[in-house]
């Protein structure tokens, strides 16, 4: 069975870290990066401030680690996201770790490809959030603990148990949850009572009280001790509560009032483009363990583990209940998917299965084969990139299917995919976010300004109907929003069409600079067209004032 060579992992490292050439996206990337920007220029850990007001939503450590990183590599793209594709890497390593543990050197690597080069891990690099650090930090927790439960070295579950609680920081109870699930389980159906109730699990439980206490300090003196402040519309409200009870658990009890009316299969009908190409390999695995477990009546057999497949089934159920819902939810267990897709093509390779290896291996090769052809689509049409480009693409591609045409290609069903997607998101991260991103009017005008030396205290937006997050961070200032004209008392207003009617007769002024604009965030077929996309852009202004007319 052929090894993963390490090369690819670089070539995979490489391409994560040419996602710096793509600006943050509204609204919530663009809004943390801000946030560490913010917390960097005021130099306070402890409390997180969105523009000026207090934010409770997210715990600190992306806003920590981003700020870190800014005082290392600058107030721009890289500085903001060099965390989480370092986060990435590591959840690439941590789940190779994992997988070797369970299974075998073969199994691990090719868990760590698999996860490596499924489409949410280059999305988490490129729109960063927090998923990228959440799951690095789960992952992370599940390899130390299952080396901890085959060597009982106590210094392995300390390390998982600050991984948890680092996990926590990042997204909330969701990072012990996990854990929880996987191991709880597992244990459970090999009947390891000794290791359900373990005397160390207290020490380890103290660990993460005891490295939560900084997070818990700034929340208790933000919130709980000025319970007059207005926080999500409301008084009297706790930091500590809403992190460690409402933000996670209330969603599911109805607690919490967000909800956006997602069914229980919405992650999973997203997992069908976050996690190509390996989706339906993840799929069949999932269905093939939970068969044979039934046919052993619940019961494990020496050499089998629950670990990934239990964690998996909990935390679907665990986040499907959730009244609120978004596709990146489901990343934090994509390590256990990579491995249950790993060991399954394992199986298939070494003679298991060999039916359904014969159906697999051709329906993943059409797979690929979609997915390079709507890449040229992108680069010759949606925005076209040049002959060069496109030559590129072609001798890419040509590699890649003179190696799936060779009968001395090893193991099809595993390389085949993962140099595809490869191929794919070189052109993708380059020739198409790279020009999506140029049609996000807040990147471009916070960037001009900045360069203009623009004091963003003399900028005021007015009626640009798009969200515009990105223009505090690339201006590296706070623009204020204004919605009448008695307030025009700024040196400069950005605006649209519809700011414009009003200003026009109010107000002398030149226009110092001016685009179009589009929500890249919602795209559409009529936008991504480019006979029909003059129709959707909408204009922007960034105008110079005089003084009013009297």
């Amino acid at each position: 069975m052929p090894k993963v060579p390490f090369w690819m992992f670089i070539l995979i490292g490489l391409l994560y870290i040419t996602s710096v050439s793509v600006d943050t996206m509204d609204v919530d990337a663009s809004q943390y990066a801000e946030m560490c920007r913010e917390m960097l220029q005021r130099g306070d850990l402890l409390h997180v401030y969105d523009r000026g007001a207090d934010y409770l939503d997210k715990p600190p450590l992306l806003f920590w680690t981003g700020a870190l990183s800014m005082r290392i590599f600058g107030i721009n793209n890289l500085g903001y996201k060099m965390p989480s594709i370092l986060f990435a890497l590591w959840a690439v390593f941590a789940t190779y770790r994992l997988g070797k543990s369970l299974y075998n050197e073969v199994t691990g690597r090719m868990a760590a490809l698999i996860l490596a080069t499924c489409q949410g891990m280059f999305l988490m690099t490129n729109d960063v959030r927090c998923d990228t650090i959440l799951m690095s930090c789960v992952v992370t927790s599940l390899w130390l603990i299952q080396e901890w439960a085959d060597s009982r070295k106590l210094y392995y579950l300390l390390g998982g148990a600050a991984a948890i609680a680092l996990g926590m920081m990042t997204k909330g109870p969701i990072a012990l949850m996990v854990p929880v699930f996987c191991f709880g389980t597992h244990w459970a159906l090999q009947r390891q009572w000794k290791n359900i109730f373990a005397p160390a699990h207290l020490l380890a439980i103290v660990v993460i009280a005891i490295l939560l206490i900084p997070m818990s300090i700034g929340l208790y003196q933000q919130f709980d001790m000025q319970p007059h402040k207005v926080v999500n519309g409301s008084t009297c409200t706790s930091g500590l509560r809403f992190f460690y009870w409402s933000q996670s658990f209330g969603r599911i009890t109805g607690e919490s009032p967000w909800d956006n009316g997602a069914p229980f299969e919405f992650l999973l009908m997203n997992m069908l483009w976050s996690f190509l190409p390996w989706i339906f390999l993840f799929v069949t695995a999932l269905v093939i363990n939970c068969a044979t477990l039934v046919r052993q009546r619940l019961r494990l057999l020496p050499g089998q583990e629950w670990v990934t497949t239990g964690g998996f089934l909990l935390a679907y159920l665990a986040l499907g209940s959730s009244a609120y819902q978004l596709p990146h939810y489901i990343f934090v267990v994509f390590p256990l998917a990579a491995i249950m897709t790993a060991k399954l093509i394992a199986d298939m390779m070494g003679g298991k299965y060999k039916r359904l290896h014969r159906i697999m291996r051709p329906a993943h090769i059409v797979i690929t084969v979609l997915l390079l052809a709507a890449t040229l689509a992108f680069i010759a049409y949606i925005f076209p990139a040049g002959g060069v480009v496109i030559l590129s693409w072609a001798l890419l591609v040509a590699t890649w299917l003179s190696l799936a045409i060779s009968k001395k290609t090893k193991a099809k069903l595993l390389f085949l995919p993962a140099l595809g997607i490869i191929i794919v998101n070189i052109f993708f991260t380059n020739y198409f976010y790279v020009p999506l991103l140029k049609y996000q009017v807040g990147s471009q005008v916070g960037r001009y300004m900045h360069e203009k030396g623009i004091d963003p205290r003399q900028v005021a937006a007015y009626k640009v109907d798009d969200p515009i997050n990105s223009i505090h961070f690339y201006a590296q200032g706070v623009v204020p929003g204004i919605d009448t004209l008695p307030q025009l008392q700024h040196r400069y207003i950005l605006t649209s069409d519809r700011g414009m009617k009003d200003i026009e007769g109010h107000y002398s002024y030149t226009i110092d600079k001016q685009g179009v604009f589009y929500k890249v965030s919602e795209l559409t077929g009529p936008f991504l067209d480019p006979r029909t996309r003059s129709k959707e852009v909408k204009n922007y202004y960034l105008l110079r004032l005089a003084e009013p007319h009297q």
